[in-house]
């Protein structure tokens, strides 16, 4: 079987972090989620400008907006993503049906520059919620300190919400209780929680490359001179040993958190009534150092309930020249 479709297997989803308005209509999407199980798609600005400004795939729909009037840069930029969100969900909707709404979605990201109000995110969310009109959307809303309230609130209100941002296990707790909190408040409110999806994006290789710059610079005072452990070999040889590990430690530590948070009684009574529980979607996983390999956080990090969402060149590698490990699900239990 193809290894990037074998995840499923192993209670993994695969996300693609990528979108673009011809990469829909020519049915590239269509095809992932045939032949590489692709059950779900991440979007944020950056790729949206990525997708507008590297191809003419938008001129036309650009003129036909400006034909009524001159429109602000917010406003265009947001009228082409809601139209490609909503095609990138109508794709995906067969596997969100098939699933009971258990994936099969698409994500469309808050401004940034919302990231420090909450009633500024929670007005934007509820109004791209409204726009896209989709069940099977999550609107990304930031981990701040102002983003959690938003959270609690829009989950409260029976919005599926991908949190985005995530690099420590203090701030994923944080954002686990802000679901289970406004899960709990839309239950007792009367709403039905098995239409309501979430998962906490944690990010993977931009650690790696934020410890690993501190981890060369401590092996470069090891050959200082001028330091006490200058030329210690066991020294530098166990700062070098870390290097490319902490991210996935990291990683695996936020998941027993995971299976902690979603294993109580308080889930427990949730989960009778039809809720599903947040998953952990690994993001930032395209591996940024030359020195590892190309599937390094694709490979290391495969659990149960969990999601990857692999850029296309490691999906590609993954496909073609890498194989699943002998007990993937032991990376993580």
């Amino acid at each position: 079987m193809n290894p990037v479709k074998e995840l499923q297997n192993h209670g993994q989803a695969v996300w693609l972090d990528f979108l673009a308005r011809g990469f829909i209509a020519k049915g590239d999407l269509k095809h992932l989620v045939e032949s590489d199980g692709v059950r779900g798609v991440t979007s944020n600005p950056s790729i949206f400008e990525k997708a507008i400004g590297s191809s003419d795939e938008y001129d036309s729909a650009i003129a036909k907006v400006l034909k009524n009037g001159d429109r602000s840069v917010a406003n265009l930029y947001e009228q082409l993503a809601v139209e490609d969100i909503q095609h990138a969900a109508d794709v995906l909707r067969p596997g969100y049906d098939q699933l009971h709404g258990a994936d099969g979605f698409v994500s469309l990201e808050v401004s940034p520059y919302l990231a420090n109000d909450t009633k500024a995110t929670i007005a934007e969310a509820e109004r791209l919620w409204k726009s896209v009109d989709r069940k099977n959307l999550m609107i990304k809303v930031p981990a701040t300190p102002e983003g959690l309230p938003a959270i609690r609130h829009l989950i409260a209100e029976g919005i599926s919400v991908n949190i985005t941002l995530l690099f420590s296990q203090k701030v994923y707790i944080e954002v686990a209780e802000a679901f289970l909190s406004g899960l709990q408040k839309y239950v007792r409110n009367g709403g039905d929680p098995s239409h309501v999806a979430s998962v906490a994006s944690f990010f993977v290789s931009r650690i790696d490359t934020a410890v690993d710059k501190q981890l060369d610079e401590k092996i470069a005072q090891a050959n200082d001179p001028a330091e006490k452990q200058a030329n210690d070999p066991a020294e530098k040889a166990r700062l070098a040993a870390l290097k490319g590990k902490i991210a996935i430690a990291n990683a695996k530590l936020a998941y027993q958190d995971y299976k902690r948070l979603f294993s109580g009684d308080d889930w427990k009574e949730l989960a009778a009534k039809g809720a599903k529980p947040q998953r952990l979607l690994w993001a930032s996983t395209g591996t940024k150092n030359k020195d590892y390999s190309d599937v390094l956080y694709v490979e290391e990090l495969i659990g149960r309930d969990t999601v990857n969402t692999v850029p296309p060149a490691n999906r590609d590698g993954f496909r073609t020249h890498r194989q699943l490990p002998e007990r993937p699900l032991a990376h993580l239990h």
